[in-house]
């Protein structure tokens, strides 16, 4: 659970730190501005996805499952600045099927947590295996992070595409194949 006390009580030193006076009238809420921003940044350390993959509907069919472009903002764990893009995924049913919003769903309860994109994509696609037991999951995350783009290397624009696969799509360079192309229509 967010402790928002140690929130404003951290940000008042960080503002001390860099300089600036938190009793300067711009900067008097800001701590508990940001205190309920982390609240809503990172509620996904205290939501399972399971909640969000349990109502599975059944299917005859097995053929491949795909929804792309789902939207998501995290928080890289290493220098506690944002990272954003897009994800894609794809499962191949062993008789059930999950609604289309709760793989948005998904997705959000983990990009809501201070982490690596690498972990998120492994976390997205072993929470569909575990919930769903597909035949397999393939998970294609593609972000900008403003560690890179704000900081350090200063190159905005710049993209990190990870991919994670689960199951067949481990095995299937056709199955793969396929989503890749998917993704780019």
């Amino acid at each position: 659970m967010v402790n928002q006390d140690k929130i404003r009580q951290a940000v008042t030193l960080l503002l001390e730190g860099i300089g600036e006076d938190p009793n300067r009238p711009g900067l008097v809420e800001t701590p508990d501005r940001i205190a309920k921003m982390y609240e809503e940044i990172f509620s996904g350390m205290e939501q399972d996805a399971a909640e969000h993959l349990t109502k599975t509907f059944p299917v005859q069919d097995n053929a491949m499952v795909l929804e792309k472009d789902i939207t998501f903002y995290s928080t890289c764990e290493h220098h506690l600045m944002p990272f954003f893009g897009c994800a894609h995924i794809a499962y191949v049913p062993d008789g059930c099927v999950v609604g289309l919003s709760k793989l948005a769903r998904t997705v959000e309860v983990f990009a809501r947590r201070a982490q690596l994109q690498e972990q998120m994509g492994a976390q997205i696609a072993d929470a569909l295996m575990q919930h769903l037991q597909p035949k397999g999951v393939m998970v294609m995350l593609e972000a900008e992070h403003l560690c890179m783009t704000m900081r350090g290397v200063k190159k905005p624009g710049s993209r990190t595409i990870s991919v994670v696969t689960r199951g067949v799509f481990a095995q299937d360079a056709e199955l793969r194949q396929n989503f890749m192309l998917t993704v780019q229509r």
